[in-house]
């Protein structure tokens, strides 16, 4: 289920133009590229008239209340806390770098995928969000960095939700992005634990978007308890969907691993990896991530030597991997521990891994 109330961003251009009735007709052109170009509110749309404005606000609200934002990494990493307005919440992150900005979104409020050692998952799923909410976000991102003197380069589908699930949102979501904001298909990136119809429709769609699914783990068995969506699409469907997308598009496939202490960390995980990555058309990215710690999860993640020992296996195998640095874990901003402020059950049980 979806919020039916129109909002700013969730009008297309056709009905933004409906809403406009009785305007002069370059005023759709000069709003659409305030919201869309400039990234402006309403208000701060200066070439239409103040009645306009005013009426717009009035009209179409936005979809999000900033309720609280946090600034960790010395101003780089800025994790956003937004009210929708039927109450449910949501977070965005925005990530500075030297040479790009980039935006970590939500697609959902909650998840359902119940991947343990997520935080997002811990809570549960509550909705699916809309067009206008998800973009909504990288409008005001996008805002934020114009105001530190940047400019918003990339939109990772990566924050809170199963973007696959919500598909028909995302998509319009990222037309929407493509067209009016203007960022590039190889600057958009969809995340998914795997559910496979949604891959195997992302491959007929026009735009070639990044695809980066969170693998975690190279055998079903762990896997099955790492992330359970695993036991309907096992890994020989998924490689298999995901060889599919490759033929189809012809993009970098990257595959998301949360490194776990003792779970899928060792020798034979990175093996089990290599074998796996060899399957496809072209060469995957693997990218290691340490897992972050959640109230939720009682295993914590891979310590440093062990990470960059985990990543020399790779390499030595052939694989193409880089560790990603931890943003914002301090404000609970980082890969896996978005919870919209709710308070998470603490898991007694940790996985079963396998010997090595």
């Amino acid at each position: 289920m979806t919020t039916t109330a129109a909002s700013l961003y969730a009008v297309s251009r056709d009905e933004l133009s409906a809403c406009l009735s009785g305007e002069p007709r370059y005023r759709l052109d000069q709003v659409w590229a305030g919201l869309y170009t400039q990234l402006a509110a309403p208000g701060d749309i200066t070439n239409v008239p103040k009645a306009l404005r005013e009426r717009l606000a009035a009209e179409l609200p936005t979809a999000l209340t900033e309720v609280t934002r946090q600034v960790s990494d010395r101003g780089d990493t800025v994790k956003f806390l937004w009210e929708l307005v039927d109450g449910h919440r949501i977070e965005t992150v925005l990530m500075v770098y030297p040479d790009r900005v980039t935006v970590c979104i939500s697609s959902q409020a909650g998840c359902a995928m119940g991947c343990g050692f997520c935080a997002t998952g811990q809570g549960g799923f509550q909705r699916h969000l809309d067009v206008g909410e998800i973009v909504e976000q990288v409008v005001r991102a996008g805002r934020e960095a114009r105001a530190m003197g940047r400019r918003l380069a990339n939109v990772v589908y990566m924050g809170m939700g199963e973007p696959l699930a919500n598909e028909v949102a995302v998509w319009a979501s990222i037309e929407r992005l493509h067209e009016a904001v203007g960022l590039s298909a190889r600057h958009l990136t969809i995340s998914t634990v795997g559910l496979v119809p949604g891959i195997r429709t992302l491959a007929t769609r026009p735009l070639p978007v990044n695809l980066a699914v969170s693998l975690h783990a190279a055998n079903d068995r762990l896997r099955d308890e790492l992330v359970p969506i695993n036991r309907r699409y096992p890994l020989d469907e998924l490689i298999t969907a995901c060889r599919d997308y490759l033929r189809a598009k012809g993009r970098r496939l990257s595959f998301e691993w949360a490194l776990i202490d003792g779970v899928n960390d060792r020798a034979r995980d990175a093996a089990e990896l290599a074998k796996l990555c060899r399957r496809l058309p072209l060469p995957a990215h693997v990218n290691l991530i340490p897992l972050n710690p959640t109230e939720g999860y009682p295993t914590v993640g891979s310590p440093p030597a062990r990470v960059h020992e985990f990543h020399r296996l790779l390499t030595d195998l052939g694989v193409n991997a880089t560790v990603r640095r931890n943003r914002g874990t301090d404000i609970d901003a980082a890969c896996g521990q978005l919870a919209a402020g709710r308070p998470v059950t603490v898991r007694r049980e940790r996985p079963q891994s396998t010997p090595s």
